[in-house]
């Protein structure tokens, strides 16, 4: 993952999120569910083994079977997908990016429609799928020109009426300004005893029968250790002596 994230003339760049700590959680999620359906029908438990490097191995579609048959080595390809355009993002008149896939040739030939440039569509270096991932260059910096003149707002509102797949390149302020996030109610906001109120993630998948939710923001550190020490037989005076002792 590392090797593949970043751009092709610098080096692999960090994927911007802890992302194998929560894949792991989710394919250990996966195997405890798993491992609940075979218990219902064996009565026998066992062991959910999760690994991180495992877990990230599983997201990496065909990587290693692309080596194993051919002996393509993937690389670091930046914002685009080589071979597929367009697909990419492309800057705006106020500094913000908007991402934009319109490489199926009826697609395309709407977005060169809406850029004013319908002849794009029938170049010859632009008419295919084929011709415009081996012109995939010439064709980002035509469309980042047309794009840096637009604002934001009125520049996704003009290719959704076209039929554009589009969208911003959402950050946190974004996400709590927009209409769909608070609509699928994707971020709650609950009570902290420090902070006040906090934002955060709410439980995804959502169920509609059973339906998750975010109770509370989490435990101080060692706020649970008498609970967790008592459960394993341990005495309220065994406790203390440990904490004089500053084991725990």
């Amino acid at each position: 993952l590392r090797h593949v994230t970043g751009e092709p003339d610098r080096p692999p760049a960090r994927a911007g999120i802890s992302i194998g700590d929560s894949l792991t959680a989710m394919h250990a999620v996966m195997g405890i569910t798993m491992a609940l359906h075979a218990r219902e029908r064996t009565g026998r438990g066992q062991m959910i083994d999760a690994a991180l490097y495992e877990s990230v191995l599983a997201v990496m579609e065909n990587l290693v079977t692309e080596y194993d048959l051919t002996g393509y080595v993937r690389e670091r390809s930046g914002s685009i997908l080589p071979g597929i355009a367009p697909s990419n993002v492309y800057p705006c008149a106020e500094g913000e990016m908007i991402l934009i896939g319109g490489n199926g040739d009826t697609v395309f030939a709407r977005l060169a429609e809406a850029m004013g440039r319908a002849g794009l569509a029938a170049d010859p270096k632009f008419v295919s799928h084929a011709a415009r991932g081996v012109n995939q260059k010439e064709l980002d910096e035509i469309i980042a020109a047309w794009t840096a003149t637009w604002k934001l707002p009125d520049l996704i509102a003009h290719l959704e009426e076209s039929g554009i797949p589009c969208g911003r390149v959402f950050r946190a302020p974004d996400m709590l300004e927009n209409e769909q996030y608070q609509a699928r109610e994707a971020i709650v906001e609950l009570p902290h005893p420090v902070f006040g109120k906090v934002k955060m993630q709410n439980a995804f998948p959502k169920l509609s029968e059973t339906p998750g939710a975010v109770r509370w923001p989490g435990p101080d550190l060692g706020q649970h250790t008498d609970e967790v020490l008592a459960e394993v037989g341990l005495s309220a005076e065994d406790v203390a002596g440990l904490r004089a002792k500053g084991v725990v």
